[in-house]
C-alpha cells in the first residue's frame, strides 16, 4: 500500500500523541490507586482545615460589626450587608463554609473564622496578634492562618523621605520583610498551614500617583514599588520554603500584570479612589458617580476596593486548594 508522504509524517506523530495519553492514563490510575491504598498525594487528599485564623491589617480585617476596609455592601433598606462585598479572607473562609463572628449571618453558634487582624496594624503588631492567639488558647490540628501585612509599615518609612536615605529605608524595608517571615515560621513551628501574601505593588496605588505628580524629577512612586520589593523580596527568601506548610500568595506580581492591561483581570480602573467618604464607611451607596466597586481596584489612596479584594481572594483560594499541605 502507498501513502503519501503527509500520511505518513503524521503517522509518527499520532503513534506518539496515543502514547503520551497512555502514559497519561496510567498515571493517573497509579495515583488514584495510591489515594485509595492511603498513600495518595495532595492532589487527591486535599488539606481540609478545621479553623481559619487570621493575621495582619487594613487588607484584612473586619470591625466588630462587620464592616471592612473596603466597600461594604448593603440592604434595599440601606443597611450593612457584610457578606455581598466579601474581602478576601471572607472569600476563602466560605470555600470551607466558614463564617466570622464579626459577620455571623447564620447564627454560628462557634465560627470556625477568627479574625485577629486589625486596622492600622504593622509588622511588629503581627508578631502580638500571633502571641495573643498563643495566650488565649494556642493552635489545633487543621488549623489555617492567613498573613498579610507590611503595606502600613511601608507607607512609615516612605514619608520619613528624604529625612532619611533611601538605602536606609530600603534596609529597614528588608528588616521588616524577615521579621513578618518570622512570624510565618513561628507559625509552621506552631503546626499551622499558612497562606501568607507578599504585598501589592504601592507604588501603583492612587497615593503613590499623586506622590509622583508632586516629585518633581524624582519619581516618589517608584520609591514606594522599591520599598515593596525590598519587603516582599526578604519576606519571600526568609519563610519556610515548604509547601506543605506555607503558601505563597505572589501579590505583588499579579498586580504589576493588571497594570499593564487591567481588562483582562475584569477592572476598568486601576488609578482612581472609588470611594467618596472614608473607610471602613465606604459603601456601595458611597462610591463615584456610575462606580461600579468590583470594577476598581482601590478604595481610597492605599486600600483595594471590590475589584482588588477579588484579585487576592483568587490568589489565596489556589494556594489553600493547591498546596501540597
Amino acid at each position: 500500500m502507498i501513502f503519501s508522504s503527509k500520511a505518513a509524517t503524521q503517522r509518527p506523530a499520532l503513534a506518539n500523541a496515543r502514547k503520551a495519553r497512555r502514559w497519561a492514563a496510567l498515571a493517573l490510575a497509579a495515583a488514584l490507586g495510591l489515594s485509595a491504598c492511603g498513600g495518595g498525594t495532595t492532589q487527591y487528599d486535599p488539606f481540609i482545615p478545621g479553623r481559619l485564623l487570621v493575621f495582619g491589617d487594613d487588607y484584612s480585617a473586619l470591625t466588630a460589626n462587620g464592616r471592612n476596609y473596603s466597600v461594604n455592601g448593603v440592604t434595599t433598606d440601606g443597611n450593612i450587608d457584610c457578606t455581598s462585598s466579601p474581602i478576601w479572607v471572607q472569600s476563602l473562609a466560605r470555600i470551607y463554609g466558614f463564617t466570622f463572628a464579626e459577620c455571623n449571618t447564620t447564627s454560628e453558634p462557634v465560627p470556625k473564622a477568627r479574625m485577629l487582624a486589625f486596622a492600622g496594624a504593622k509588622v511588629a503588631d503581627v508578631t502580638a496578634q500571633v502571641e495573643a492567639q498563643v495566650a488565649a488558647g494556642g493552635f489545633r490540628d487543621k488549623d489555617l492562618a492567613t498573613v498579610l501585612a507590611g503595606a502600613n509599615d511601608i507607607l512609615e518609612l516612605y514619608g520619613q523621605y528624604p529625612s532619611l536615605a533611601e538605602a536606609t529605608l530600603i534596609a529597614e524595608a528588608q528588616a521588616r520583610g524577615r521579621v513578618l517571615a518570622r512570624v510565618v515560621n513561628r507559625l509552621v513551628g506552631l503546626g499551622v498551614k499558612v497562606v501568607v501574601s507578599d504585598l501589592p505593588d504601592l507604588g501603583l496605588t492612587p497615593f503613590a500617583l499623586s506622590e509622583r505628580a508632586l516629585g518633581g524629577s524624582f519619581d516618589r512612586a517608584a520609591l514606594l514599588s522599591r520599598l515593596t520589593s525590598a519587603f516582599n523580596e526578604q519576606l519571600g527568601v526568609s519563610v519556610v520554603l515548604d509547601g506543605r506548610f506555607v503558601g505563597l500568595m505572589q501579590a505583588q506580581l499579579r498586580f504589576q500584570a493588571l497594570a499593564r492591561f487591567p481588562p483582562s483581570f475584569g477592572l476598568s480602573n486601576i488609578t482612581t479612589a472609588v470611594c467618596t467618604v472614608p473607610l471602613p464607611n465606604c459603601t456601595t451607596a458611597t462610591l463615584l458617580p456610575e462606580a461600579q466597586a468590583a470594577a476598581y481596584l482601590w478604595a481610597d489612596e492605599t486600600r483595594l476596593a471590590t475589584g482588588g479584594q477579588a484579585q487576592l481572594a483568587s490568589l489565596a483560594i489556589d494556594r489553600a486548594q493547591r498546596n501540597p499541605f
